[in-house]
């Protein structure tokens, strides 16, 4: 009788693992490339608005410095491997050539009416090597659609669903492979045929076909624990947040937390002072990637065409600073089971641990302790619940000779994709 629990126990254990949502492999690979940038440009930055009020006259848009380089450089020199360029923002303007509106790209003075800041977006990252999103947006100010792409009437339905599909299609099949494709504020209407078609292994956020989800604000900062799973639900499943996160759930979606380098989104000629100070920026790396998030960080061009000096330079701080903490650790071990070690040559002082599941098995950890060899016993060092694609536990520098994770609640075998320890802070 008494072996009944146990018998049971191992009957049902591998079911509950075989049932956990599981990343798909582009899913593994977005979450792998931690961050990207956001690039917002549109005619709100000559107006000092964070959206178009359709005042400015084309024939004022003309950014005569506008360098795709510059722009992809600073995402690369911040250590993004993504780049997603704001094609067209709430109000309506196109910077590509389309044929479905003049409120574009052609009708400014800006190389004749000929170029085509997409196409160069492209180039720029082949050429660094970052792979490339697209935000297009559903609302349109200029054709009087709202959040979502609700148009007023039926009539004006069918016009705008014809007018975003074929948006969709010029972005998705003209400039190379997408990464990442952005419909924010969620998609009223089915454009999956276009994205099978032109963009299959493209990464969705919100609609229909959405395969990661908002965090929720604006701010960088991701919920803990902040778990990959969701269950599915037609009805919500575009515009889910990081709060609808549940490790029991029947899908896999992972979060994009977003933010911006000064407080608004745009340009102005008054935020120059809200460019963040360098720890505000490691805060929020370490309260997204290091919640098991992607970070997706905006910088803005001015009205030249070019990201400003400071914006270019907090960028490649920021980089440096992440490289520097957390690029070389002191020992990293990986591993299954309940425990994994780690043996420095010789005791080091640590105050950083970083862990990584393997998310392929499904999101199998729900509760951990980190634990350091001091002076002959283990002294715990961090706990935690989810770990998913990544988990940063900062604490009180110590010196160890060992360290280990030891995984307290789990669902299926736990599998440890790395731990690796760090004297990071530098402050003790």
């Amino acid at each position: 009788m008494i072996l009944i629990p146990a018998i049971l126990a191992t009957l049902i254990r591998p079911a509950i693992q075989a049932n956990l949502p599981k990343p798909t492999p582009q899913q593994v690979e977005w979450q792998d490339a931690e961050m990207g940038m956001f690039l917002h440009f549109a005619p709100n930055t000559w107006q000092d608005l964070e959206g178009d009020n359709l005042s400015t006259p084309l024939s004022q848009i003309n950014p005569t410095k506008l360098d795709s380089d510059q722009w992809v450089k600073t995402a690369k020199d911040m250590g993004c491997k993504y780049f997603v360029f704001v094609a067209k923002h709430v109000g309506g303007f196109c910077w590509w050539q389309t044929e479905t509106t003049d409120y574009s790209v052609k009708s400014i003075p800006w190389r004749g009416g000929k170029g085509d800041v997409m196409a160069d977006v492209a180039k720029s990252c082949k050429k660094y090597g970052l792979k490339l999103g697209v935000y297009l947006s559903p609302a349109d100010g200029k054709h009087g659609i709202e959040v979502g792409g609700q148009a007023k009437n039926a009539e004006e339905q069918a016009k705008y669903i014809k007018i975003f599909r074929t948006q969709l299609t010029e972005l998705l099949s003209k400039y190379g492979s997408i990464f990442e494709v952005w419909f924010d504020g969620s998609l009223k209407f089915d454009v999956g045929d276009i994205l099978q078609k032109y963009a299959p292994k493209a990464i969705v956020f919100q609609g229909p076909q959405a395969s990661i989800r908002w965090v929720g604000n604006e701010e960088g900062m991701a919920p803990y624990p902040c778990w990959n799973g969701a269950k599915f639900d037609p009805k919500t499943w575009g515009v889910l947040t990081a709060a609808d996160g549940n490790p029991d759930g029947d899908r896999w979606l992972p979060t994009e937390t977003d933010c911006r380098m000064r407080d608004t989104w745009f340009w102005n000629t008054k935020n120059e002072p809200t460019v963040k100070p360098l720890e505000k920026l490691m805060e929020m790396y370490d309260n997204s990637v290091g919640h098991g998030t992607v970070l997706i960080l905006n910088n803005t061009p001015d009205t030249t065409g070019l990201i400003p000096a400071a914006d270019v330079k907090r960028a490649k701080e920021f980089g440096d600073e992440i490289k520097r903490r957390y690029s070389l650790p002191i020992v990293y071990s990986q591993g299954k089971g309940e425990t994994v070690e780690a043996m420095p040559s010789s005791p080091s002082t640590i105050d950083t641990a970083i862990t990584m599941e393997d998310t392929t098995g499904g999101e199998r950890i729900r509760a951990y302790v980190i634990e350091g060899m001091v002076d002959g016993a283990w002294k715990e060092l961090a706990t935690g619940t989810a770990i998913g694609h990544k988990k940063i536990d900062h604490f009180d520098p110590v010196k160890v000779s060992k360290v280990r994770i030891r995984i307290t609640k789990s669902v299926g075998e736990p599998l440890i994709r790395r731990i690796a320890v760090f004297h990071a802070m530098l402050n003790g």
